[in-house]
């Protein structure tokens, strides 16, 4: 027999891909391949054996001194053609010759041959070959007792495979609820701090009116009424990420010109930008039509373009533009900010729930990054694409692909309109 056996830890490079064959403990203490191979060697008396699982790179190969890997080659596996349906090949079947004959081709020698087939669901998921040089035949009692144990590895296989799938479906969701444990730890110090001030100015509007002149009464209107409404959109925006995650968005995607968005998000954060002395321009040409859910879209450009502002300098100089242009079937439109900038890390955490330092805006604001969540999650439920360029103390932007408008009509027609509950 020639084969070219390969020690461990020099070319066994491939064994990450060897999924079947490491959970069944290959190059462990509960190595269930070496006892499978060693026990069916002992009842039929074979000196070697075989076991391949279908798309494994490395075969493993079994005698009285050793259970070694050799490299496949692609023929090696393209043995499901001398089964025909068959669980057994021997020296009986119709094919048995042909089946010799071509495993003598591999490097295989042998007088004797038998081999079994590792069947799943009706589906083939590897072989066991069991060979020798000697000339006696064997014993149809053994071979029904080793076809017998073939199904009990067979069965282990899918005990070990489940399991792992379920221990991968635990740890999944593990990590989940702990990220979403810190996330709302995270949400709820920041409701907790703006209320302690709201609190705190409202105690001194009650209690000690008569000691405030016009002046400071202002500074507190103005304190609460920005408190206020930072906090309200937080809770919209927990609101909205929450719908989102159970499901309760329906998703309604028409035609409709990104212009008209653009336009609402500029009239809704206008007075934010003066307020900070920056220009918010809106370039987008009239026109420019996709075919998304407008109300989704139009929500992740306001988010957008309100972080821009956030965290925009203002002393004068500051810009924050949003743009459109047609990218074959997709058309991008980008919010560009002439801003604070981010450090790589912060760009690999943005569209993460396990946010853990809220960073503050030119002006001191507060947020948890729960927007930027949401609007990958909208973009995603759009079968578009969202990303992201910073560099720090040069500005940021984001861009986002969508699908370009199917016809030149403001909204699909009734007989087309699909409405997707998001599950």
């Amino acid at each position: 027999m020639v084969l070219q056996l390969l020690e461990i830890g020099t070319q066994t490079e491939l064994l990450a891909s060897c999924r079947l064959s490491l959970l069944m403990g290959v190059y462990t203490d509960d190595n269930r391949i070496e006892d499978f191979l060693k026990f069916a060697r002992g009842i039929l008396q074979t000196d070697s054996a075989l076991l391949t699982f279908k798309g494994e790179p490395y075969i493993w190969y079994a005698s009285d001194h050793e259970v070694k890997a050799f490299l496949a080659k692609a023929d090696e596996q393209k043995l499901d053609q001398f089964f025909q349906n068959q669980t057994r090949v021997d020296k009986y079947s119709n094919n048995y010759q042909e089946f010799s004959d071509y495993i003598h081709q591999l490097g295989v020698g042998h007088e004797r041959l038998v081999a079994f087939d590792l069947k799943y669901d009706q589906e083939s998921i590897g072989k066991v070959l069991l060979f020798d040089d000697q000339v006696l035949d064997f014993v149809e009692k053994q071979l029904k007792i080793v076809e017998e144990f073939v199904q009990s590895l067979v069965n282990i296989i899918q005990l070990r495979v489940e399991n792992a799938e379920l221990k991968e479906a635990y740890e999944q969701q593990s990590a989940l609820n702990f990220s979403k444990t810190k996330f709302f730890q995270i949400i709820a110090h920041d409701l907790r701090a703006p209320f302690h001030g709201l609190l705190g100015f409202s105690e001194v509007l009650a209690q000690e009116r008569e000691t405030l002149d016009e002046s400071n009464v202002q500074n507190i209107a103005d304190y609460l009424y920005d408190t206020t409404q930072s906090t309200y959109n937080l809770l919209e925006s927990l609101l909205n990420w929450a719908m989102a995650e159970g499901g309760r968005f329906v998703y309604h995607p028409i035609n409709f010109d990104l212009h008209q968005s653009a336009k609402i998000v500029c009239d809704v954060l206008n007075s934010l930008a003066v307020k900070k002395n920056i220009q918010l321009i809106n370039t987008i040409p009239v026109g420019t039509k996709v075919n998304a859910d407008i109300n989704m879209i139009t929500s992740v450009m306001q988010n957008l373009v309100s972080n821009a502002l956030k965290f925009t300098h203002t002393d004068g100089r500051g810009v924050v533009s949003i743009v459109a242009e047609a990218q074959g079937d997709q058309v991008q439109f980008a919010i560009q900010d002439t801003g604070l900038g981010m450090s790589q890390a912060q760009i690999n955490e943005l569209f993460q729930q396990k946010m853990t330092v809220s960073i503050k805006g030119t002006a001191g604001e507060h947020g948890t990054g729960l927007g930027l969540v949401l609007c990958k999650r909208f973009v995603d439920l759009n079968f578009g694409e969202i990303e992201v360029n910073s560099k720090e103390g040069e500005g940021t932007i984001f861009k986002v692909r969508l699908p370009i408008a199917t016809s030149g009509h403001q909204a699909l027609s009734t007989e087309i309109k699909k409405d997707i509950t998001l599950g």
